[in-house]
């Protein structure tokens, strides 16, 4: 229970960066969709570049972020010999990368499509070296267990990028896509700054021998995460490749501000992954862990539901984030918040070969769901557009959390509460088929109050089976009282 209370408070904190600064981030989009017309195109070159961007960032970390928890929790390993040394690999791969893309921007950015705005590419390699470079770091905080430092760091960097936005795109009046990427170069070099007296205090050592034996561990995770990735971005990558339509960047811009709404799930299973990670390698020697692995997996599965209910019974109210001319592409957030889920469920299955240093079921697992995703979009998009990009981002999680539930089963078995679980998800499935159907010709706030009254319920199933109000902190002394 104690690691409960504390996996709680630290996903709090976690949230507080993921979640809190997400939403900050959201008031960038209204920003984009209004000032930047969808036929320009302009919002659909960003989620296309950002795309890239994210791939490029999964390769130059090469897992050692995991890595990184995994080595450092061992008692026969220094932390800081741990750290120095994924630093030291992240470093040498980030700088390779800077040379070869401004070695040859040319025929990379006539491959890409930008053979005139070589400028984008350019300054989006250097964000995401910077970034991998902070990756460790940030990593090596999660460790030592300081997520105050860390939720600050990621504000500021929220909190900056919005000022420099607003004061560009407001004030100045500068609306191009290349003040975008701009700002996020600047805001990510100010981070970076930040962490030098860090880079200080460490006990630097570079083990060649204990590089060898994290790169063996790393490698299956890097195609893990590279797939991961990939299930995010890769519809966003091939949509302008394979769409017929001539207005393809802005229909990807279209699909990308819709997707918005649906990454408040994605955010969520962030602070979660964040704060539950550290735990669960520390706790590996204990006795109860898979007990608690399984219970976990209960709390994500519930919370995660209720956030969904809630995105879909206020819909009426968070389209209002994106701009008019982008809002017929909000069919498809259901369809990815779902697939959204199944990720976050897939990542709490993924500790069972991590755990036994099996990490090449990972890669398979991985692999696997972005074939089916990749066969899904190149088959579907041109015929039925971004709704396949949805769909396909829907079939690929499904199929790796489907594969990683059943073989973890056999080879390292936890007893999940899949009765109650199931439970959840049919309650859930039956509310939200009763939101969808709700007549839109019946006034908004109508609306408002039986989705309220729908999504009480699910909160009430929780209380009355899980969650009883006398367990609560505050609310149950309260309780006790009365009682």
């Amino acid at each position: 229970m104690a690691n409960l209370k504390s996996l709680a408070k630290d996903t709090a904190i976690y949230g507080l960066s993921s979640i809190v600064g997400r939403f900050l981030n959201y008031l960038l989009v209204p920003l984009y969709t209004n000032y930047m017309p969808k036929e320009s195109g302009d919002y659909g070159v960003s989620v296309n570049i950002y795309a890239y961007t994210a791939l490029a960032l999964a390769l130059l970390t090469f897992g050692m972020e995991t890595t990184l928890f995994r080595f450092a929790n061992k008692e026969d390993e220094k932390p800081d010999t741990v750290f120095s040394t994924a630093l030291t690999v992240v470093g040498v791969l980030s700088a390779v990368f800077l040379a070869l893309i401004f070695g040859f921007i040319t025929p990379i950015s006539d491959y890409l499509g930008y053979s005139d705005h070589h400028e984008y590419l350019l300054m989006m390699a250097t964000v995401v070296a910077l970034d991998s470079i902070q990756a460790m770091p940030f990593s090596y905080l999660r460790f030592q267990k300081r997520p105050i430092k860390f939720a600050s760091l990621k504000l500021l960097f929220i909190f900056f990028n919005i000022a420099l936005n607003v004061l560009y795109f407001v004030v100045l009046g500068k609306t191009e896509v290349y003040y975008v990427f701009c700002i996020n170069l600047w805001c990510t070099a100010t981070i970076t700054f930040f962490f030098i007296p860090d880079f200080f205090k460490v006990k630097w050592q570079f083990d060649f021998s204990l590089l060898k034996r994290m790169l063996s561990y790393s490698w299956p995770i890097l195609v893990l995460s590279i797939a991961g990735v990939l299930n995010q971005t890769v519809d966003k990558i091939i949509f302008p490749l394979v769409c017929s339509e001539a207005d393809a960047k802005a229909q990807l811009g279209e699909y990308g501000a819709c997707v918005k709404v649906a990454m408040i799930m994605a955010m969520i299973t962030q602070a979660f992954r964040y704060a539950y990670e550290p735990i669960v390698f520390s706790k590996a020697k204990d006795k109860d862990s898979k007990e608690y692995y399984a219970v976990a997996m209960k709390y994500f599965i519930i919370f995660t539901l209720f956030a969904f209910l809630c995105v879909m019974g206020y819909m009426d109210f968070l389209q209002h984030i994106i701009g008019e001319d982008y809002r017929d592409g909000l069919i498809t957030v259901p369809i990815v918040m779902t697939a959204e889920i199944m990720m976050g469920i897939y990542f709490n299955l993924s500790f069972w070969y991590k755990l036994i240093d099996k990490t090449i079921w990972g890669a398979w697992f991985s692999l696997t769901g972005c074939a089916v995703l990749v066969a899904v979009n190149v088959i579907f998009i041109p015929k039925y557009g971004y709704m396949a990009c949805a769909w396909g981002g829907f079939a690929g999680y499904a199929t790796a959390m489907t594969l990683s539930y059943f073989v973890g089963q056999r080879i390292n078995p936890i007893q999940y509460d899949l009765k109650s679980i199931f439970t959840y998800v049919l309650f859930a499935a039956v509310l939200f088929v009763a939101m969808f159907f709700m007549p839109t010709s019946w006034p908004v706030w109508l609306r408002f109050i039986l989705n309220t009254l729908l999504i009480a319920l699910f909160v009430m199933q929780i209380i009355h089976k899980d969650l009883p109000l006398h367990s609560l902190p505050v609310i149950g002394k309260k309780f006790k009282k009365k009682e």
